[in-house]
This record gives structure tokens, sequence and C-alpha cells, in this order.
């Protein structure tokens, strides 16, 4: 217990620290922007972010990993606040949290394993181009202080670690860059311009709406979009951190964590949230690595905003749009685009597709719903192909015996029974099963039609060498030993 304990808190106190606290300063701007989107106040998304960062510390499945308010949430929140009114968006936040404790109770973060590489690798790219993109409007149109000083601050973030790891380089550049906008006293945009910071902690609101089927007809699409889109986009991330750091996550914990974090969001004033790739990889990138560095990004960023408000809003947007240039550039799989000439045409239409529907819907879950289609659609068609049948015939011509090699479901199951010759004349045929899996009940059709097929040409028909799996759905739902199934199929 005590070793676990450790190990989830306190392994890595100093790093913790430091890249937590570069995380709540690069939290304010997005969850400013979020509310902005979702046409809320900024403190909705600002208490939000607080709310769900410091529950998610404590009961997520993914040490090190950063969730709050994001902007795959917020497009979804949109027409119910315009419609309905800020109440109903918290309604809808504590349905979308009880979604998803119900999916973690399913086990519903099983079905990651279902999610191939290329899709990970198309919705990494994608988010990363997406990153990028949202940090143009703060390029676009403005003095050429604002690029002096966007460059400045990638110098520091790639050559800083050279002097010393100590620090994390994009904190260094946030205090670096607002220390000189502020000594020269530049005309730039600044964290205070995007919107007003809160003054007061957050209190418990408990949504003013009526508790009839009505209002839950009116939340409940939203909330079930809400809890689909913040799950794939937690567990993605999850499986990301995962990959940079070198260890496990509990993807079914981190489900019911969401919900409870969105749950306590929604009672405290905040906006529904999930991970959020971007602030994951600034906190893993500065060194952060377990709960600590979650918990402390989360309640940094409350004391930040509330109590040090004044000097948060001088912050020059400028060097926060340099940490997330640094996140786009570090979080795009430069590997995949050399991989394009080494990987299978399937696995490169499959990541790229991903890419452009995430890039082109700005919904990130339109992109893995397409991605993961498309791969089970190829590896449906490939495994369909791992697969022939051989036959001989016997010295005196009167058996035929067929071997069949590889896997017969729905997508093999019509060329399984094209390999049979039914007007061959012989009196028996043999099929050997040995190295042959059936899988499903299309799969038993297909072999009831060979068996049916030579047996009305007056052929016996002998089956060898099913497997136990595959003889469990042969004899389960195969008709061509049971006279009356058979009388009917003919019938009909």
């Amino acid at each position: 217990m005590v070793v676990s304990l450790r190990n989830s808190w306190f392994s890595n106190i100093r790093g913790d620290l430091l890249a937590g606290t570069v995380v709540a300063l690069a939290l304010i701007p997005e969850a400013i922007a979020f509310s902005i989107i979702a046409g809320v106040d900024p403190k909705i998304g600002l208490y939000a972010s607080f709310c769900i960062a410091v529950v998610i510390a404590f009961v997520g499945g993914r040490p090190g990993m950063i969730s709050a308010a994001t902007g795959a949430m917020a497009l979804l929140m949109v027409t119910l606040v315009k419609e309905h009114g800020l109440e109903y968006l918290l309604a809808a936040t504590l349905l979308t949290g009880l979604l998803q404790i119900g999916a973690g109770y399913l086990k519903l973060g099983s079905l990651m394993r279902f999610v191939s590489r290329s899709v990970v690798t198309g919705f990494v790219n994608a988010l990363a181009i997406l990153i990028f993109m949202a940090q143009l409007p703060e390029l676009i149109g403005v003095t050429w202080h604002v690029y002096a000083m966007t460059a400045g601050g990638l110098g520091i973030i790639y050559l800083f670690p050279y002097l010393t790891k100590a620090v994390p380089s994009p904190l260094v550049t946030i205090i670096a860059l607002t220390a000189i906008a502020m000594g020269l006293d530049l005309d730039i945009r600044t964290v205070g311009d995007m919107g007003e910071l809160p003054d007061t902690l957050p209190i418990f609101l408990w949504p003013n709406v009526p508790l009839t089927w009505e209002t839950l007809t009116i939340i409940f699409p939203y909330s079930l979009s809400l809890a689909i889109v913040g799950l794939l986009e937690s567990l993605m991330t999850a499986t990301i951190i995962d990959d940079l750091t070198d260890t496990g996550s509990d993807k079914n914990r981190e489900c019911k964590g969401q919900g409870v974090a969105n749950i306590t969001a929604g009672l405290l004033g905040g906006m529904a949230g999930c991970a959020m790739i971007g602030q994951s990889v600034i906190n893993v990138k500065s060194g952060g690595r377990s709960r600590l560095s979650t918990l402390t990004a989360g309640v940094f960023l409350l004391l930040l905003v509330v109590f040090l408000g004044d000097w948060v809003a001088k912050i020059p947007m400028a060097a926060l749009v340099a940490v997330m240039i640094m996140v786009s550039i570090g979080t795009f799989s430069w590997e995949s685009l050399i991989n394009l000439k080494k990987h299978p045409l399937s696995t490169n239409i499959v990541m790229t597709t991903t890419v452009v529907v995430v890039v082109a819907t700005h919904n990130l879950a339109y992109g893995v719903f397409v991605g993961v289609l498309l791969a089970a659609l190829f590896f449906a068609n490939k495994v369909a192909h791992f697969k022939h049948v051989t036959s001989e015939i016997s010295e005196d011509g009167s058996q035929r015996t067929y071997r069949v090699v590889g896997q017969v479901f729905f997508a093999s199951a019509d060329k399984f029974v094209e390999f049979f010759d039914f007007k061959e004349v012989v009196d028996k045929v043999v099929i050997d099963l040995y190295q042959a899996h059936f899988w499903d009940i299309t799969a038993v059709a297909a072999l009831d039609k060979v068996v049916l097929k030579f047996r009305r040409e007056g052929t016996e028909v002998k089956l060898i060498g099913l497997n136990e799996a595959s003889a469990t759905v042969v004899d389960r739902f195969a008709v061509h030993d049971n006279p009356d199934a058979v009388e009917k199929l003919m019938d009909h």
C-alpha cells in the first residue's frame, strides 16, 4: 500500500510540481477560449478545468494525464447553451458523468484494444495539426513584436535544456517573455484580453431545471454525445501517454474517473470536460509523471486565477503560443511520414483518412470512428484471403478429400463454397477441417450449403478435424444433421 502510494504520488515530487505549474499556466487561455466557444462565461471553463484536474488526479486511471475543459466538448454544447441556457448545460454535465461511470462499470474502456495503431497515429497527427491551427489566429494580423516574441519563446524552449533540465523550459519561456513584455511595455495581446478572470472560489450549484421527462429528453442527446466524445478523447490520450512514458493505465477506471470529475464540475458551476492531449504532452515533456502533477495543475490553476489574476492577465499570448507550437511539433508522429513508403497501403489509408476526417470536421470522434471502420474492413478482407482448399482423389476414384486451411466467416463464406465441385461423380466426400476455423453463423450456413449440395447429388459427406471452438458453433447452428430443419430449408 505504502509503495503503491509513493509510486502514484511521491516518486517524482520536484518534476511533478514544476510540470504542474507549467500546465496550469497553459490551461488558462485554453479554458477561456473553450468557454467562449461554448457561449458561456470564462469562469465556467476555468472552474471546470480546476475541478476536473483535481478530481481526476485521485480517481483517474492514467497518472500524469491532464483533464480539463476541452474544445471538442465545447463544440457539442453550443446549441444547448444557446437554446436552453447555462442551467441545462450544468444538468447535462451531471448526466454526462453518470453515463461515463456506467461505461466504466460496463468495462467499455477495454474496447480500446480494437483501435489499431494506424488509427492512433492518425489521431495523434490530426490533433497536432489542430493544435497548430488553433494558434494561427494569434499570429495573423499582428505586429512584428508578436512574431519576435514567439520565435524567441521557441528558441528558449529548445535551447534552454542544453543549459539545464532542472527547470522546464516552457516555464522559463512564460516567465521570461512576460518579464520582457512588461519591461518594454509592449502593446501585444495578453491573457487578460481573452476574458475576465474569476475572483472568487467556486460554490456548490444544483442546476435550476425542472426534474421532468421533458428535461431529460432535452439534455440526454447532448449528454450522450459529450460522454462518448469525452471518453474517446480521454482513452486515446491515455494510450498516447502510455506510449510516451512506457507505462500502463487502467482504461475502465479512467472512464469512471472522468464521470466523477464531470459530476463534480457540474455541481461547482463548471462545464463538462475530458483529457487534453496538448496539456498532457506538456506535462510529460516538462517532467510530470505521477498524480501529483495533475493535482498541482488543478490547484495552481485556481490559485493563479483567483489570487494572482492581475499577474496572470499580463502573460503575453505569444509565450503560450510558443509553448503550444512546441506541443504540436512534439505530438506529430514524424516517423509516420517516413513509414508511408514502408507500411502497407491499407495502413496508410487508415492513418491518412483519420487525419483528414478529424481536421475537416474538428471532431475527434468522427475521425476515430471512420478510422476504426476502415481498419476493420481492411482486416476482414485480408483475413478472408488467408484461406485455401486443396483436394485429392482416392486411387479407385470413389472418394475425394478436401483440406480446408484458414478462417471461414461472413467475408469468406461465399469463396469457401466455390472451392467445391458438386458435379463430380464420387461416392464419398471427406472435408478435412483440422486447419480451419468457423467463426459465425454465416460460416456455418456455408458449411450447411456444401454438405446439403453434395447430399443432393447422392454423395456421402463426412466432416473431420473440427476444432472444439468451431464445433460449438456448428453443433448449435448447423442444420445438415437435423432432418426436420433440412426439410424446412428445402421447402423454403
